[in-house]
């Protein structure tokens, strides 16, 4: 990294790593590479090659092999083959680890140690209550035993895998193919002969299963993009394309006209899609594959990009396809996922936040003796929070001012989000408190305090305020300018009466507002409100505060952002992004009640709207997602696939 000046002569490799986080967060993976291969050397940044029969030298009777887990990886197909090069494969029991196989596992390991034989248990992450006796079979484990016995084990990273074990084993991880160049072509090199050509009708087959190929190595390389990749990251394997391969086969021979509708509906709903739990993820990898099997791809040079850089090759023999595939770029821009170019810097900035957070947790907990101590600066902190953090809401003043009102729903809206918020507030004082005085040797510094302690030293929001709270992926400083912005609007609510725009951001539960204007829509119109549902008309030539008087039905809303696209005002449709805007605002929004409303197949798109950019979240009690809000159409003169192939969704706030 060069800096202008003579400050790229005063400053060291790691001062100039600080100004790069600072500049170019995205950029700071690869200065750290370049740091260690000048500090340490080029062989810490490149992983050595996965050589069984090198781990299985270094193991004995008393050491066991660990295959620590990756998503996409299986690791048993590689171990099987080993075993029968070693003529193992005879002696060889293995078992799946889940509830009531801990018994099972026990006898297998005792009878394979006296009698010289190899024992797998598989997948120990899913038998918790196992561990504590693997550690004890483990530890008792001696050289009396057969000297041809083995125990491998195999695990996804877990908190309760026993640490006594995980020290005293050879550990290996299988990491899949990365990249979507690697990934087409470890799939076409192992397929034979008989897979590849043996079918009546070898051109159709030979195409869509292409097709098939891609898709496959798409869906697992996106992955890596993060959530703007998936919502949540799925571990497809290898297994679902052999299924899919097989089935398509079948079709192809079996039927005249290709059957695409029946090759989607199985490839992307069963054999994938059984695995894919979010129903935005559904929708994705619905259309993903609709992209490479149609109708379209029979012909020659058919485009699965824009670049034109990956198409569908001419019919041929199985190393023409191999050639094509090591000819393709060997780091695929995002347009190869259909995914818009700022979605490589959204990828890498990601990376590096969870890199520094690991670095951070990792750090040591001691004061260095220079300057003021940690427990100094943990002290000042806590003591400017708790000025920074506003006063606990008068409940019973707002019930009064706001009493439950058949006419105004939101009234009772504004109630339960004072109620959420002031649990938050009321727990952070009582802590922050506490925290300066466990400090000071006044209390005795419990667990909870000290996570607190040690989240407030690392600008990070303490776990307890996070579960309690809104959620947020802010750092600490930014988290706390948040949350006054939020109790600011509720406090203006009160004070001022119900505002003439909402700031949708400030809402602890969302979703009960929009329910509330939905439900005072139908009592004042006298209709059944799941008759009800909102249209959403953008009002892109003003902005909230030219507001001046509430709308007859309905309610203005702001303060939403977009990844993945921007919103043209000339055009009033959705657009492609700049160039490095990853996020852009959305216009001030008039969400209007419609009776019998109906979704129109063209000129929209269905955006779905989330309250962080994490996207995934868990059911909480009351039936709806703790991150996902509403569904909320948004003008369009693409297709709707564009837009859902790019990932593009709205947030209520963003990491700043």
């Amino acid at each position: 990294m060069h800096i202008p000046g003579d400050w790229n002569d005063k400053l060291n490799s790691f001062q100039k790593m600080i100004i790069l986080k600072c500049l170019r967060p995205d950029k700071m993976a690869l200065a750290i590479q370049n740091f260690i291969v000048e500090k340490l050397g080029r062989v810490f940044i490149e992983p050595p090659t996965f050589n069984l029969a090198k781990s299985f030298k270094d193991s004995s009777i008393t050491i066991p092999l660990i295959f620590v887990l990756s998503a996409g990886s299986d690791p048993v197909a590689d171990f099987l083959r080993f075993a029968e090069e070693m003529n193992m494969s005879k002696k060889l029991e293995s078992i799946s680890l889940g509830r009531g196989q801990g018994k099972k596992a026990e006898n297998l390991i005792n009878d394979a140690a006296s009698r010289g034989g190899w024992c797998l248990l598989m997948n120990c992450h899913l038998a918790t209550s196992f561990m504590p006796k693997l550690e004890q079979i483990v530890e008792s484990l001696d050289d009396s035993n057969h000297r041809d016995f083995r125990l491998w084990l195999t695990s996804m990273p877990t908190e309760n895998f026993p640490v006594s074990t995980l020290q005293n084993s050879v550990k290996m991880t299988l990491e899949p193919p990365s990249g979507l160049r690697q990934n087409i072509l470890r799939t076409y090199e192992a397929l034979d002969d008989k897979d590849f050509g043996e079918c009546t009708k070898p051109e159709p087959y030979k195409k869509l299963l292409f097709g098939f190929a891609f898709f496959h190595a798409i869906v697992q390389d996106r992955r890596k993009f993060g959530p703007i990749g998936w919502n949540i990251p799925y571990a497809f394997t290898n297994e679902d394309f052999i299924v899919s391969r097989r089935q398509l086969k079948t079709f192809v021979e079996a039927y005249e006209l290709l059957p695409y509708k029946t090759l989607n509906y199985i490839g992307a709903e069963i054999n994938y899609g059984g695995r894919v739990t979010d129903d935005k993820d559904s929708r994705l990898i619905i259309t993903i594959l609709r992209t490479y099997v149609n109708a379209g791809i029979l012909e020659d040079g058919f485009k699965f990009s824009t670049s034109g850089l990956y198409y569908s090759p001419v019919p041929g023999e199985k190393q023409e396809y191999i050639d094509y595939i090591k000819s393709l770029p060997l780091n695929p821009s995002p347009e190869a996922f259909g995914l818009h170019q700022n979605a490589e810097i959204t990828t890498a900035n990601n990376s590096t936040v969870v890199l520094l957070e690991n670095i951070l947790s990792m750090q040591p907990r001691s004061s260095s003796g220079k300057g003021k101590t940690r427990e100094e600066i943990i002290g000042e902190q806590a003591a400017y929070i708790q000025t920074k953090t506003p006063a606990v809401i008068d409940l019973e003043m707002v019930g009064k001012k706001y009493p439950t009102c058949y006419e105004e729903s939101n009234n009772t809206v504004l109630f339960q989000e004072c109620v959420r918020y002031n649990r938050l507030l009321a727990d952070m004082k009582v802590q922050l408190i506490n925290v300066q005085k466990a400090l000071k040797g006044e209390i005795v510094m419990s667990e909870e305090l000290e996570k607190i302690a040690n989240a407030i030293f690392d600008n990070l929001v303490p776990k307890i305020w996070g579960t309690i709270g809104f959620l947020s992926l802010k750092p600490l400083a930014s988290w706390i300018q948040d949350l006054n912005d939020r109790i600011n609007f509720l406090m203006n609510w009160i004070e001022k009466g119900t505002p003439k725009v909402f700031w949708i951001s400030g809402f602890f539960f969302p979703q009960a507002f929009l329910t509330g204007t939905l439900q005072n829509y139908a009592r004042k119109h006298k209709i059944a409100i799941d008759r009800v549902n909102f249209s959403f008309n953008i009002k892109d030539d003003r902005t909230y505060k030219d507001i001046k008087e509430k709308p007859e039905d309905g309610c203005y809303i702001y303060g939403m952002y977009l990844e993945g696209c921007k919103w043209d005002s000339h055009e009033h449709v959705l657009a492609d992004s700049d160039p490095k805007k990853l996020f852009t605002d959305i216009p001030l929004i008039l969400l209007l009640p419609v009776l019998d409303k109906t979704t129109p197949k063209e000129g929209i798109y269905n955006t779905p709207v989330y309250k962080v950019l994490s996207r995934s979240g868990t059911l909480s009690t009351t039936g709806h997602s703790t991150n996902y809000v509403i569904m909320m159409e948004l003008p369009s003169k693409d297709p709707q696939d564009k837009w859902i192939k790019a990932g593009v969704a709205a947030f209520l706030a963003l990491r700043y």
